[in-house]
């Protein structure tokens, strides 16, 4: 079911006309970044012509949220998708009929432990995010087929590792809307009816807990040791990022080639360790707009991790280590999939296309 939402498209037209005051986001960028790459992940995410458009309809049903903005023209302008069916990544670890494997498709995801050959299945909405370490696994994350994070373990980084993997396309692309818009919307779970009320969504309905959920999540509290921050925009991505890491960093987002599908994967040559200890990882949150569950963590080592499938395509594969778990809920999804116990092995996880990794460069 749609709705045309012409309140939250004049009160978007506003606060956009507003915004010409400030940078557009890819200037801030440069401004502040200006030895530093863009990621397709966040490149993607810009929509410079957005303050232009003309007319501006948003959709809200069982496939999500759907947002086109048009120069009053059928099929013009921008238009972002929020939730709906989408692809995912999906890896086996382990040799044949054994260990840990780990299949994200456009469905979902299956978890299969080697136990007996009967697979788990994990869901993430409803219930907290995945990258959030505070909470134990919910019984639909166990039992749901779903998307979910991807938890290996840190031996498997190795050249000849195989892993059953499928990149495709992400179907959350909600954009980014300049820092003046986004400051300018509510964003706490203290303003949810008027939140509902400015996006049309009903206060019973699924979009209504997802958004709900996602703001929820962002309040809560990290583990110790963590930091942890919701950009709503991608300036605050960028000013987070640096105030914790400083001015002379990276942003690396997980690549792959279009086509790849659900197929065997080797890791080749050229392992890249990035910089260890501190970084800055920021995970897509499901919103009308682009907002990203960043923390800051000292106990890290990140990899660019290159594969090359069995038809040819390649692609490089950002993994996250966490080399401390001992702060995480004893019950997280991680330890429930790899059978291991808080604090004993590093902790790894792929990042989904969607999703960046900041860390210092190295010195030459």
């Amino acid at each position: 079911m749609g709705f045309c939402l012409p309140h939250i498209f004049a009160f978007l037209t506003l606060t956009l006309v507003a915004s010409h005051a400030a940078l557009p986001p890819q200037l801030y960028w440069n401004s502040v970044l200006p030895n530093t790459q863009m990621p397709k992940s966040i490149s993607e995410l810009l929509q410079p012509d957005f303050a232009e458009e003309k007319g501006t309809t948003v959709g809200v049903g069982k496939g999500g949220v759907n947002v086109q903005a048009g120069k009053g023209k059928p099929g013009g302008g921008t238009n972002v998708n929020v939730g709906g069916k989408g692809g995912g990544v999906g890896v086996t670890t382990g040799k044949p009929g054994g260990g840990t494997n780990v299949g994200v498709g456009k469905g979902g995801v299956s978890v299969n432990t080697g136990h007996k050959g009967k697979p788990v299945y994990v869901g993430v909405k409803p219930g907290p995010s995945p990258f959030n370490y505070v909470y134990a696994a919910t019984e639909t994350q166990l039992h749901e087929n779903r998307n979910v994070a991807l938890f290996f373990l840190e031996k498997d980084i190795r050249p000849g590792t195989s892993m059953t993997l499928t990149f495709s396309g992400n179907s959350n692309t909600a954009a980014f809307v300049p820092r003046e818009t986004a400051d300018s919307i509510p964003f706490s779970s203290k303003k949810l009816p008027e939140i509902f009320s400015q996006f049309s969504v009903k206060p019973e309905s699924v979009e209504a807990d997802i958004i709900k959920g996602t703001i929820e999540e962002c309040e809560s509290s990290g583990i110790r040791g963590e930091e942890k921050y919701c950009a709503t925009s991608l300036e605050s991505m960028v000013d987070f990022s640096t105030s914790k890491l400083g001015g002379n960093i990276q942003a690396i987002s997980t690549e792959a080639e279009k086509g790849a599908t659900l197929q065997k994967y080797t890791i080749t040559p050229g392992v890249k360790k990035l910089a260890a200890g501190k970084s800055v990882v920021c995970h897509k949150q499901t919103y009308p707009y682009a907002v990203f569950y960043c923390h800051a963590t000292k106990t890290t080592r990140a990899y660019v991790v290159p594969l090359k499938g069995a038809d040819g395509l390649e692609a490089k594969a950002v993994a996250v280590c966490h080399t401390d778990t001992s702060e995480w809920n004893p019950k997280h999804l991680a330890f429930q999939v790899l059978k291991v116990k808080p604090g004993t092995v590093p902790v790894c996880h792929f990042l989904p296309k969607d999703h960046i990794v900041w860390v210092p460069k190295k010195s030459t």
